[in-house]
């Protein structure tokens, strides 16, 4: 109860009563189709899916909905606050293929429905028992469906749970104290203390609301890349991949530039993944997407035999191609903006911008292939792409 007063005092994201802008992001049909095969790579397109937005705050299911208008969307939320918002939104933008329910995410077995797809994030490390939760969502999504998952991470979140310790200490708490009193306090913040950076730099921490949610939060917990793989394995799902894989590779950016001896002692991908946390230190959230483990059929994108031969590249639609001020030798740099660390970026060389240019989003790979001689260089191409999150493919049997 502590936590749900908190979202009707606090409600989170900060409301809002303008999407024009997502709306038209969205009528792409090419960026759905990247996202669609984001989670099913192996799955042939289809926009009439089920979508469950659970813990759906004040305009996620909203946005859900207008994002994929074919598709059956459903958004739960415990908070008066937060429906209430996105019933407005439901109405102006006459969002006929929503439901929206109040309803706790430990219940979502009462509507008596599953889902292809589960999306829940920033939600289950505020639950009092997160895998009471998991368990409940894994028990509603389909036996091939996909989950997506945000949990806060320990590292990057340092300064913040030193301020919730500061705050409890002093007796401060969101719904008794004026936030302002807050914010006067976090002025006085050293330059050296962890948090100070996030201060500046963090959207979060630009409106009441999200500070609030990240420093006066009544209950929350974080997970290191090994707790929530043992987190997914214990609750009946199957780590798929990260939706921005980058930061976790030793494929990219400053990772990369790991000695080779450091490198090769890493091999299996959960190690890999632990130590780009470690070794980065600021990672504040891990978002992840999993499936049942009875799925016998997880997707799984693989350059290890000839079948990405046939896989169907795809551009992530976020990614740009910077071609002024190279460095010698460099044709292109590729950069996606949805990564917040600025150290990844993938350098082409000229023999490379060719295929680069040839994807259309129809083509498989050994399609765009001028030649046998190119098989190599376009694999180990493909390859990087897809760790840098500049590509998605359709990976879909044919005909």
């Amino acid at each position: 109860m502590e936590v749900q007063a908190f979202y009707e005092r606090y409600p989170y994201p900060p409301p809002i009563d303008d999407l024009v802008a997502y709306q038209q992001r969205w009528q792409d049909r090419e960026r759905r189709r990247a996202d669609f095969h984001l989670f099913w790579p192996t799955r042939p397109y289809r926009e009439d899916h089920s979508i469950l937005v659970a813990g759906c705050g004040t305009s996620q299911a909203a946005k859900y909905a207008m994002r994929w208008p074919a598709a059956r969307i459903t958004g739960i939320d415990f908070s008066a606050t937060s429906v209430r918002h996105t019933e407005q939104l439901k109405r102006k933008y006459k969002l006929d293929n929503l439901l929206i329910e109040q309803l706790p995410l430990e219940r979502v077995g009462e509507l008596g429905k599953t889902f292809d797809q589960v999306i829940c994030t920033g939600v289950l490390h505020h639950l009092p028992d997160p895998a009471v939760g998991l368990r409940a969502l894994r028990r509603v999504l389909e036996p091939q469906g996909a989950m997506h998952l945000m949990v806060y991470a320990p590292y990057g979140r340092t300064g913040i749970y030193m301020l919730q310790e500061f705050c409890r200490r002093i007796g401060f708490r969101a719904p008794e104290g004026d936030i302002g009193e807050l914010l006067a306090a976090l002025k006085a913040l050293p330059e050296a203390h962890p948090l100070t950076r996030l201060l500046h730099e963090a959207p979060d921490f630009r409106s009441e609301a999200g500070l609030a949610d990240a420093l006066l939060h009544p209950q929350d917990r974080a997970y290191s890349v090994p707790q929530l793989f043992e987190f997914l394995e214990a609750n009946g799902l199957t780590f798929g991949r990260w939706l921005r894989q980058a930061p976790y590779s030793l494929q990219a950016g400053l990772m990369s530039r790991i000695p080779d001896a450091l490198r090769a002692a890493i091999l299996p991908l959960e190690d890999q993944y632990a130590a780009a946390e470690l070794f980065r230190g600021n990672m504040m959230r891990h978002s992840a997407i999993a499936y049942r483990d009875d799925d016998a059929n997880v997707p799984r994108i693989r350059f290890d035999d000839d079948r990405w031969l046939g896989y169907i590249p795809i551009r992530e639609p976020d990614t740009v191609t910077v071609r002024e001020r190279l460095p010698a030798g460099v044709a292109a740099i590729l950069i996606n903006r949805a990564h917040s660390h600025t150290d990844i970026f993938l350098p082409l060389y000229p023999r490379e911008t060719r295929l680069l240019e040839t994807i259309d989003g129809k083509r498989t790979i050994g399609e765009m292939l001028a030649n046998e001689a190119e098989r190599d260089a376009a694999r180990s191409l493909f390859e990087r792409l897809w760790w840098h999150d500049q590509v998605v493919f359709d990976a879909a049997p044919r005909g």
